[in-house]
């Protein structure tokens, strides 16, 4: 196995360094498309818990994922000496989860146990150099079991004449469908399919508006202020959780179907000499369910040498609860809108963890073209009992 992983990495390397175009003019941009960077990014994540909302709030959490993204950068300069960047991404994650499994509670397991979801996207970029705007155009998808989704978006940048300032605009929307795979007991006669294609499905649509400033205030500080505006419709809720109500009934969640979030953020980079950088990020949320929440993120990479970097960082996480939240057999029976999902519920949490990065000169593992290797562990931990832990690997190759 190792001899074989090898020869796949070799080849990959050769393959890939094929595309480098270089010119001995160094006044001459390229029209010819060149390959900016690959980057290999995959991820395990565990986690652990006894909230789960397939089983009405209550019961394992249990998921386990193992997550692969390939993206490739390639660029070209057009006639007017415009840059145009062209991002190609693919992931795939492979899961499991103990509480979907849930879906049927007589089956000692079930097609819902584990799943593939694939997550295709592209983005294309043109930047004016001399007026300092970028344009941008996006496209993605992401197919699993039970959920089919279709992005597009676009953006626009601006930059001041002295660089120093830069206002950026975003829209996207998402069109979904979401598969009404209800709980065994809510089906006609109780029987369980086994085709996904028996299953009706739903819209769930999402429209966002992204607008953010950055700031060069001097060498050593730089700011951000960013807001966004999102609004879904459509099938909110999901079919297969369950919510048991304070007289011993059970139906399947149900929430609104309309939700408006307002989220506003600040960030600051602080430069703190040439090896320590310090970032600092907070966000605040609400929405129109009843929500609201606050985070503050913050990392710091510290540069033990030209080539080596480590960066420590945490998160703080605190949100009220949504409107239509109650735990396992409290609902009344009368509720309009109704869930035990705890992601909705009052709850503060932590993440923690750390990073290195090594950066060769002469690359990594002598390799000229494999000029970063990054490995990063953290651990997150809430106050309704959700622990997981994330370890994750990310290879950039020029």
């Amino acid at each position: 196995m190792r001899k074989t992983c090898l020869v796949v990495v070799g080849i990959f390397l050769h393959f890939f360094s094929g595309f480098a175009q270089s010119s001995t003019d160094s006044g001459y941009e390229s029209r010819k498309l060149k390959l900016e960077e690959v980057n290999l990014v995959s991820s395990y994540y565990h986690q652990e818990g006894n909230n789960s909302a397939v089983t009405g709030g209550i019961g394992t959490e249990k998921l386990t994922d193992f997550a692969n993204v390939i993206d490739v950068k390639l660029s070209k300069y057009d006639r007017k000496y415009r840059k145009h960047t062209f991002t190609l991404e693919a992931g795939v994650d492979a899961y499991s989860s103990a509480s979907s499994d849930m879906v049927d509670l007589k089956a000692n397991s079930s097609a819902s146990f584990s799943d593939i979801r694939f997550y295709p996207s592209v983005n294309w970029t043109v930047e004016n150099e001399n007026k300092g705007t970028t344009v941008g155009f996006n496209a993605s998808s992401s197919f699993e079991f039970d959920y089919t989704s279709f992005g597009i978006g676009a953006s626009f940048g601006k930059k001041s004449k002295d660089n120093n300032r830069e206002l950026n605009l975003k829209a996207q929307a998402f069109f979904d469908q979401v598969s009404l795979v209800t709980p065994t007991e809510l089906r006609p006669g109780g029987g369980a399919r086994r085709d996904e294609d028996d299953y009706a499905s739903s819209a769930r649509n999402s429209y966002s508006g992204s607008v953010s400033v950055s700031q060069i205030i001097n060498k050593r500080l730089q700011l951000m202020v960013i807001m966004d505006l999102i609004k879904q419709q459509g099938l909110l809720s999901l079919p297969f959780h369950r919510v048991y109500f304070n007289n011993n009934s059970m139906l399947a969640e149900k929430l609104p179907s309309s939700r408006l979030k307002i989220p506003l953020g600040f960030r600051a980079n602080y430069f703190l000499g040439d090896h320590i950088i310090l970032r600092a990020f907070y966000r605040y949320y609400q929405d129109d369910w009843g929500l609201k929440a606050h985070t503050i993120d913050m990392e710091t990479a510290l540069k033990i040498n030209p080539f080596i970097s480590v960066t420590p960082f945490y998160r703080y996480y605190d949100q009220t609860a949504v409107d239509y939240f109650a735990p396992y057999k409290i609902h009344a029976v009368t509720a309009a809108f109704f869930t035990s999902n705890y992601d909705l519920s009052k709850f503060n949490s932590s993440f923690f963890g750390t990073g290195v990065r090594l950066t060769p000169p002469n690359g990594v593992f002598g390799s000229s073209h494999f000029n970063m290797l990054e490995l990063r562990y953290g651990h997150y931990s809430r106050t309704n009992g959700l622990n997981s832990n994330i370890i994750s690997l990310h290879l950039k190759f020029k």
